[in-house]
């Protein structure tokens, strides 16, 4: 089996801005372990205050954020950065990984049970699902750190 993605498959299953930006804001977190207040991860972040309120919600919803001492008071990680992947940050705007739509709870395809290429989407999708979990946000601050310093 060929190792490589196709540029058509990478065009296809492009990240959405919300997982992205979500990944940059836990990151900036991460890396302020006394509470960061939302107004300085929108600014070093660059992204937009209000799109970044959004943000918040869905990582705070999903138990990867709390806020330090109440209101105004910054956001920490709700438990070590060594605990969370990237597919758990992924999880807090995305629902399950599914490349095509075999693999969809809604799945409507008459050629499930029959269709020649579904192994190869499905080993695709745990490859992929699988690098994300084994991704962990400790890894992504010390790679960040290592990039910083190159700079």
């Amino acid at each position: 089996m060929h190792s490589t993605i196709s540029i058509e498959l990478i065009e296809f299953m492009k990240i959405n801005t919300k997982v992205r930006y979500g990944l940059r804001a836990m990151i900036e977190i991460a890396q302020n372990t006394e509470g960061v207040l939302q107004k300085d991860i929108a600014k070093r972040q660059e992204i937009p205050l209000k799109y970044l309120d959004s943000l918040i919600t869905s990582l705070r919803n999903a138990g990867l954020i709390v806020n330090l001492s109440g209101r105004g008071s910054g956001y920490i990680l709700a438990e070590n950065h060594e605990n969370i992947t990237v597919y758990d940050i992924y999880r807090a705007f995305e629902p399950e990984l599914a490349l095509v739509n075999c693999f969809c709870a809604t799945n409507e395809c008459r050629q499930t049970n029959i269709c020649p290429t579904k192994d190869y989407w499905f080993e695709l999708n745990n490859k992929i699902k699988s690098t994300m979990t084994g991704s962990k946000l400790s890894d992504l601050i010390t790679k960040n750190k290592e990039i910083k310093i190159e700079n």
